[in-house]
């Protein structure tokens, strides 16, 4: 007899495949897939910054922004959080919030030449 049980995907195997897609330069399906898993774990700081990445990259640098400030509200020792937060409010010209967010990033992990650069031209 067929078994129609089905194992339904949970939010680290949605998390799994959105960075695979995103690893493998496919940011559009790596955002579909991690909107699915914020929607099982809305309070999970790696899958906001994660599909902030995959939106950032698809071109939504606004809704990036949302998902990169959820994740350093839920993080906020989250150096790389910051720093993205910084470019997706460089992007949608906020630029005076987005150099508050590379500083603090330069802060919690001090030498990271991206972030020393970001910070540079923000505060250009």
């Amino acid at each position: 007899m067929y078994n129609s049980r089905v194992r339904e995907e949970t939010a680290y195997d949605l998390y799994a495949r959105g960075m695979a897609m995103l690893d493998g330069g496919h940011p559009h399906q790596a955002a579909m897939l991690l909107a699915r898993a914020k929607l099982l774990e809305p309070e999970k700081a790696s899958i906001r910054e994660a599909l902030g990445r995959a939106l950032f990259m698809s071109g939504r640098p606004g809704h990036a922004r949302r998902e990169f400030t959820k994740a350093v509200q839920l993080n906020p020792s989250d150096d790389y959080g910051h720093f993205a937060l910084a470019l997706a409010c460089e992007r949608t010209g906020q630029r005076e919030r987005g150099l508050g967010h590379a500083k603090l990033a330069l802060v919690l992990q001090p030498g990271v030449s991206d972030y020393e650069r970001v910070l540079e031209r923000l505060s250009a």
